[in-house]
């Protein structure tokens, strides 16, 4: 029963949903759907830009993927710091990614033209779990980094610079996920309800100019989610003197 408890108070939902049935559990099975595509467009396009590398002179998605890397490596370098970054390229480089992707896939794919049974597709990050999700991964992230470079020392930044300030200093702590995670869905959400409404009172021309800007909107929300993640990491292993 206990359980159970735990299980209704994790699961947030915000508006219908296409549920699926693992065992005893209910699980958001259009969330899932985006999902894969999403992981599935990152895949191709990574493998297609890779499968054949030219050194001298690369060209085609070669160049796309290797601007990306560059553009994550310069991104961790800035954040953590020239000795630890290298390690964590390819998390925040996930992490980015996905985000990224799930983003404009809400803003260019015709998701609602696909029926269910119930609910409808939109993006991935359209979903307060998979946004929670990757604000909880990202905690785990910068635990792990503080823990492995310092042990238990790590926990003296809970008491640093005094120790009154425990309870402000765990309380960051708690905030940090959820502000990571309400930014980025509140975003989202907005973006395309406000997109929806428009092209259902305006079809023509009126929404076009608003779904750019939605576009833009979507990178940057990639790139603050994955700049704050990359910070907290850096500050999680930062020297304390």
């Amino acid at each position: 029963m206990y359980t159970n408890a735990v299980f209704d108070l994790a699961e947030v939902s915000v508006g219908q949903h296409f549920y699926w049935q693992l065992g005893p559990y209910e699980v958001h099975g259009q969330v899932l759907i985006t999902t894969w595509i999403v992981l599935g467009i990152i895949a191709a396009v990574s493998f297609l830009g890779n499968s054949n590398l030219k050194v001298q002179a690369p060209e085609g998605l070669q160049n796309l993927t290797e601007y990306v890397t560059e553009f994550i490596r310069d991104l961790a370098k800035t954040q953590i710091g020239e000795e630890e970054y290298l390690s964590w390229v390819p998390f925040l480089g996930t992490i980015f990614l996905f985000i990224f992707v799930s983003n404009w896939s809400g803003a260019l794919l015709p998701w609602r033209l696909i029926e269910l049974p119930n609910g409808e597709l939109a993006a991935p990050t359209n979903d307060i779990n998979t946004t929670v999700a990757l604000a909880l991964l990202t905690s785990i992230a910068y635990f792990y980094a503080g823990l492995r470079k310092k042990g238990l020392g790590y926990f003296k930044r809970y008491i640093s610079p005094a120790a009154f300030l425990l309870p402000i200093n765990v309380l960051e702590d708690f905030t940090k996920p959820l502000s990571l995670s309400f930014r980025l869905f509140g975003n989202i959400l907005a973006d395309e309800l406000v997109v929806g409404v428009l092209i259902a009172l305006v079809p023509l021309v009126v929404p076009i100019p608003l779904m750019l800007l939605g576009l833009f909107t979507s990178a940057i929300q990639a790139l603050v989610f994955s700049t704050l993640a990359g910070a907290y990491i850096g500050e999680s292993i930062e020297d304390h003197h």
